[in-house]
């Protein structure tokens, strides 16, 4: 299987932990020490030897920072993880503080004493960051200290090593577009913007601008490398040579020189000697780089990464073979639903059982390369922890009259997935029915939304969430967020958020809709496809050509939870619609014993 089911921490992790780490802050001649989340390629998920913060505090969710001082720490999170932080983190060593209402550079302005000496490390903040760690230590009058040594990693006995896994090319009949093109274009978008080459740092970016994959990351398909393109469209990946196999270099091709990633720096002091103008990310590039850049003479040219937005809008291969991989594993989601309805239901099924289900249909597919993330399995009160984990230590039944929500995906080399299904064991209360309707209402109303060009995320995002606020209820996620074509599950720039978010939807974006509700302590409801961003088209009588949504998660929703005297006669149309075109695309595909159950279940209504 590929998830596992141990704890990888526990609330004993803060305090075996951090005297180790104090001591080696002692020994740093530091006073307080940043503790990130981030690996130096600021990914989301992260290797095991990157789990830095983790091994600080116990917290082992994917987003979170924390600040240790010698005689305090505190850890910060978002909504997502309100309850987890709790549970992992003992409060006998650290504080906790929600995110966005405290931040941690404002924590430090207020917190950290004058003269004190706060360290951090510039591979893992970003120029942004380290800006906004500047300037509480201006309000505060502590000095900010870029250490050399990350003292964590000196005091981590047992460190995993670094990954070391194949570099692997990517096939043009999943890419739809060469590298060679893409790097022509990106080198348009260097000129453009007045430098002489960019340096990339976000692996995602990598892995889609040189059309390679990789296994450093667990879940996400990608190499840990860097990049320099230079405005002319040749292009030095640095990346460590066990991963490069005897294939890669003639798949590169001769515009393309491979280097060890130790060589990073010395080719930007090469870069900053020459004068040259150097585009930089200052959202995602380690500060070092930079300061590498400017000491060598550089001259730095902000720019967001400008592989970002054409790996976001997907051609219509990448588009194609999303629907193919959505297929697939629609099928496979489809066989574990009716599982959970009919061998699950005697309150005998656990968390964990489920979940390694889920996998094994997903298994039969001989294209499956990965999960995409774990799968969140959530049994009754479990299923309110939105970003909920199962491990041996909190595993649970699917108890009678109770609801189960499972949150996954798939990594195929044609499409990644991800859907969020929930389902009553036993009887469901008309508590929980009503509010299952509600957030269909909210799925349904987003997928049907017609928007002109130049619309954000973050304006569509109240659709979703009005038939819960005309109840006083919300939930503290986005909506939606981008997913990547075999790369991450989880991809900017787009996203649907009560957040600000500056980036217009476009055609070819997949992104998540997901709207749900969540009961602390009882149950939790998501209902997750994703979505393609269509191209704009005429509306009959009207004057702007609108764009919308293409759902291409194909599986039943529970219409046992449905109250369908809640839905608007065109809400019942989509729902029906909806599972029309399920019994159409994955008809066929159905083994024959689970037909009559597969009928039932997307039934007209």
């Amino acid at each position: 299987m590929f998830q596992t089911y141990e704890p990888v921490s526990d609330r004993s992790f803060a305090g075996k932990h951090l005297p180790l780490l104090r001591a080696e802050l002692k020994k740093q001649n530091l006073d307080g020490f940043v503790v990130p989340h981030d690996d130096e390629y600021q990914n989301e998920y992260i290797p095991d030897y990157a789990e830095r913060l983790m091994w600080a505090s116990g917290f082992s969710g994917s987003a979170g920072s924390a600040i240790v001082l010698l005689d305090k720490a505190i850890i910060f999170t978002d909504g997502r993880y309100t309850l987890q932080v709790r549970q992992e983190v003992d409060s006998a060593h650290f504080a906790y503080a929600d995110v966005p209402a405290t931040s941690s550079h404002q924590w430090l302005s207020e917190h950290a004493k004058k003269g004190e000496r706060i360290g951090y490390d510039p591979m893992l903040h970003t120029l942004s960051s380290v800006e906004h760690l500047q300037n509480a230590a201006k309000s505060a009058g502590f000095t900010l200290v870029a250490v050399t040594q990350n003292p964590i990693d000196v005091a981590w006995s047992d460190q995993p090593e670094k990954p070391t896994a194949p570099a692997l090319s990517h096939e043009i009949k999943f890419a739809g577009k060469s590298s060679e093109d893409k790097r022509r274009d990106i080198a348009a978008a260097i000129s453009k913007a007045g430098a002489d080459a960019a340096l990339i740092t976000a692996p995602p970016s990598i892995a889609w601008l040189f059309n390679i994959r990789g296994g450093d990351v667990a879940r996400t398909p990608l190499p840990l490398a860097r990049a320099i393109i230079n405005k002319d469209g040749k292009a030095t990946l640095f990346i460590a040579p066990e991963k490069v196999g005897n294939a890669l270099p003639e798949f590169l091709g001769d515009d393309v020189d491979i280097r060890a990633e130790t060589d990073v720096t010395s080719a930007l002091e090469k870069l900053g000697q020459t004068g040259a103008s150097v585009a930089v990310d200052p959202a995602l590039a380690p500060s070092k780089y930079a300061a590498d850049l400017k000491q060598a003479g550089a001259k730095i040219v902000p720019l967001t990464d400008p592989c970002a937005l054409p790996r976001a809008t997907k051609n219509e291969t990448e588009i194609e073979g999303a629907r193919s991989a959505h297929i697939r594993d629609g099928v496979a989601v489809t066989r574990f639903l009716h599982w959970i309805d009919t061998e699950a239901q005697n309150g005998d099924v656990d968390e964990i059982t489920a979940a390694k289900k889920l996998e094994s249909f997903r298994r039969t597919s001989d294209q499956l390369r990965d999960i995409s993330f774990d799968t969140i399995s959530g049994a009754g009160s479990n299923g309110a922890l939105c970003h909920y984990k199962v491990s041996t230590e909190t595993n649970k039944t699917l108890d009678r009259n109770t609801l189960y929500l499972v949150d996954s995906g798939g990594q195929y080399p044609d499409g990644t997935t991800d859907i969020t299904r929930t389902t009553p064991i036993g009887t469901a209360t008309e508590e929980m029915r009503d509010r299952f309707t509600r957030v269909l209402k909210g799925h349904i109303a987003l997928a049907t939304l017609k928007f002109p060009a130049g619309t954000t995320g973050h304006q569509l995002d109240a659709f979703a969430r009005k038939p819960l606020w005309d109840m006083g209820l919300d939930y503290d996620h986005g909506t939606g967020h981008g997913v990547g074509s075999f790369l991450g599950v989880h991809e900017g720039p787009q996203r649907i958020a009560n957040t600000p978010n500056t980036q217009p939807l476009k055609p070819g974006m997949i992104l998540s809709n997901e709207p749900g509700f969540y009961k602390a302590e009882e149950f939790g409801i998501r209902i997750e496809n994703l979505i393609v961003v269509s191209q704009p088209q005429p509306v009959k009588g009207g004057e702007r050509a609108m764009m919308s949504f293409e759902t291409i998660t194909l599986a039943p929703i529970n219409l046992d939870l449905v109250v369908v005297d809640l839905l608007t006669e065109e809400e019942r149309n989509w729902l029906n619609d909806y599972h029309a075109e399920v019994r159409t695309k994955l008809g066929d595909l159905i083994p024959a014993e689970i037909k009559d159950w597969f009928e039932d279940a997307t039934r007209a209504i």
